[in-house]
């Protein structure tokens, strides 16, 4: 039986370019997993092994690897940064025990920092802080710090203080033991030596180690009073107390160093030991029915219970789909038959293995606690749930966020079409973002993502992994409907041709609702005025015509349909003819209700250096966006503004040019807004010449 105290589930995570890669890259060096380092920027990092992922220097996907550290097994997961990858963060977040989170020196808590941060939070993960590129121009420590105090409203628990600043950080201090760690110029992450605290730091690290041990000694009562009564605890008690305090989420340990330089990264894996969860610590998943309701059990990390482990990962590659499974109970063995909770349907186990990136090493058997991929399963999918056969349960599924942009994709010829098809069903069991549906008017294959970059790669991927030649349009935007009227109202379908006709009469009230309620259908029929064996179908007419809005046929949102009264035929009425009646309802009463066309609107961070910010904000304006606020940081100025997707498209050009290429942003859905009537106008010219250009 493996000793699950040893084992450390964690994702480090971060926004783009505060060095995850880098770091992970250090802590395969060190643990000795890899003998060469890697570098991003020349594109051999270890864990970008996707082509796309080399050649822009960021990470697209989650890779998973799994190293030793002083007899700690951890498996790591490397997560991408940038916004419209937040998705990978978010299922790798739900299935880790513990994370660390990169910040950088100089950038300090980014916008998608926050991001992934609320996710975290949302998980209840455990974490502890890197504070990393200490050696670069403008890197503050003291000043991230206080960035996660204020922006993210988090409480660091300052582990070490840094030796030097810019291109002078040499080392840390470790706060606990009172020791300096200095590297030499070798760049070797062995070539240190232990030292006294330097004569200009000893003030500094009094203060901040009385602020480590009052903080500390909350999470036991006896300590405290013995602290409070003279007594300094022990290093070993210290340890324990905020092992205690970072499970808890009551604070986060915080430590820094350059992991391009190989400065302070064993501090950081001595803290995933001594501070982060090992699979028993952590709070144990909530089992639910296929209803998606609470049972009340829980999946307990224990290898002799029933079997739960949850799927968070579809990958494909040359071996065939590997799907990454977390253990949440029980052990699985090869040869094994799982039942798939939420397909009814049983998968056989053939070959487990255990990633280090895209190599793999075979094992025989997994247990509650392990992260494994499964080879060849068939019709398994992300956040699907692998149960024991005979005493069955499903964990609380994922929830991923709906795509806000779309492009067309139409293959150059029968050939490519065969392999765009077999292409998509691989892309979309890997990304649950990803959408793919085929516009039943206009015959044309339509790709659904969360980005101008998301769908980029997804183009890229398909042209060049899989080989598929394609016609690619101009991006286009998810626009919503709604309505902003309660309209009462009646509809009669009657239809007699020889034989038995159609009777379906229906009174109804159409009605608004919040945003976000999505479609709400309620009866409301006192008597048999309307048999109850076609009321469902009532419900059913008007759910199926809610992809196609008054206005301009975009999706409609959140709307409440009430059946008030109706009228039935014995012989005539049947379950269509008042299906029939509420599509043609829908189509007669909805122009009335007010319609409006709705856009998506993005949360946009802007970092520009202070002589631009005039021309950045008056772009922003152009694009009718709404400024929020602008704060200065050390090396330029961050802006945020809420603007409509629509006007983003090519912003980075514009961007680039108004700042001499030194502007940067990111972006991420925000809420839908309804247009000005120019805009729909606009929308409306766009939508008549698609369809007359498909004439």
């Amino acid at each position: 039986m493996t000793d699950l105290s040893k084992y450390r589930n964690i994702g480090i995570f971060a926004h783009v370019d505060a060095g995850k890669t880098t770091t992970t890259e250090r802590i395969l060096k060190l643990t000795g997993k890899i003998h060469k380092i890697g570098e991003v920027h020349d594109g051999a990092a270890t864990t970008d092994f996707m082509e796309q992922e080399q050649e822009r220097g960021i990470t697209i996907q989650s890779a998973a690897t799994t190293c030793f550290w002083k007899g700690y097994r951890f498996n790591i997961i490397d997560t991408p940064g940038h916004v419209d990858f937040t998705i990978e963060v978010y299922r790798s977040l739900k299935v880790l025990d513990g994370g660390v989170g990169v910040f950088c020196g100089s950038g300090g808590v980014e916008p998608q920092s926050e991001t992934n941060w609320r996710y975290a939070n949302e998980s209840r993960v455990a974490r502890i802080i890197y504070v990393n590129k200490l050696d670069r121009l403008g890197a503050d420590f003291y000043r991230v710090v206080n960035q996660v105090k204020t922006v993210l409203a988090a409480k660091p628990l300052v582990m070490v203080l840094p030796i030097g600043t810019e291109s002078d950080f040499v080392g840390v201090v470790d706060l606990l033991e009172r020791k300096a760690y200095v590297w030499d110029d070798s760049g070797l992450p062995e070539n240190f030596e232990v030292k006294d605290v330097p004569a200009d730091m000893v003030d500094d690290v009094e203060k901040y180690r009385a602020e480590l041990i009052e903080t500390a000694v909350e999470m036991d009562d006896d300590l405290m009073g013995a602290y409070l009564e003279g007594t300094e605890p022990s290093i070993a008690d210290l340890k324990r107390c905020i092992r205690k305090g970072t499970i808890e989420l009551k604070f986060f340990p915080t430590f820094c160093g350059s992991s391009f330089k190989n400065k302070g990264v064993q501090q950081v894996l001595d803290g995933v030991v001594d501070y982060l969860p090992d699979p028993t610590e952590v709070p144990p998943q909530p089992e639910v029915d296929l209803e998606g309701n609470e049972t009340g059990e829980f999946a307990t990390v224990d290898p002799t219970k029933p079997v739960r482990a949850l799927a968070f990962k579809i990958m494909d590659d040359r071996f065939g789909a590997l799907t990454f499974t977390r253990i949440y109970s029980g052990t699985i063995n090869k040869g094994d038959t799982l039942l798939n909770t939420f397909t009814g349907k049983t998968e056989r186990i053939g070959r487990m293995v255990e990633m280090h990136a895209n190599d793999r090493t075979m094992v025989e058997t997994a247990q509650a606690g392990d992260i494994v991929a499964i080879v060849g399963l068939k019709n398994v999918r992300t956040g699907h749930t692998l149960a024991d056969e005979k005493n069955p349960a499903t964990l609380e599924p994922m929830v991923f966020p709906a795509p806000v942009i779309s492009v067309s994709v139409t293959p150059k010829d029968k050939a490519n079409s065969e392999k765009l098809s077999t292409a998509l069903g691989k892309m979309v069991a890997e990304d649950p973002s990803f959408h793919v549906e085929v516009d039943q008017e206009s015959g044309e294959t339509i790709l659904k993502g969360m980005g101008e970059l998301h769908l980029d790669i997804k183009v890229d991927i398909l042209k060049r992994t899989h080989g598929v030649e394609a016609k690619v349009g101009e991006p286009r935007v998810a626009y919503r409907e709604t309505i902003t009227k309660t309209v009462s109202d009646e509809y009669t379908h009657k239809k007699q041709t020889g034989g038995s006709g159609q009777y379906a009469k229906i009174n109804y009230t159409i009605e608004p609702q919040e945003a976000g309620t999505g479609f709400v259908f309620e009866s409301a029929i006192v008597g048999g005025n309307v048999p109850k064996e076609f009321i469902p179908s009532v419900e059913k007419g008007f759910k199926m015509m809610m992809d196609k809005g008054p206005l301009v046929g975009f999706p409609l949102l959140d709307f409440k349909v009430t059946l008030t009264d109706g009228g039935f035929h014995a012989v005539d009425s049947s379950q269509m003819a008042f299906e029939t009646a509420a599509k043609a309802a829908y189509r007669q009463t909805m122009p009335k209700a007010g319609p409006e066309l709705l856009e998506p609107i993005m949360k946009v961070d802007v970092f520009v250096p202070d002589a631009n910010v005039g021309d950045v904000i008056g772009d922003l304006n152009r694009r009718r966006g709404m400024i929020k606020s602008q704060e200065p940081t050390p090396t330029n100025v961050r802006i945020k503004a809420d603007v409509p997707l629509g006007e983003m498209f090519g912003y980075i050009g514009d961007l680039r040019s108004n700042t001499a290429g030194r502007g940067q942003f990111s972006m991420e859905f925000s809420h839908y807004a309804s247009v000005p009537k120019a805009v729909l106008e606009k929308v409306k010219e766009q939508v008549k010449e698609r369809e007359a250009a498909l004439k």
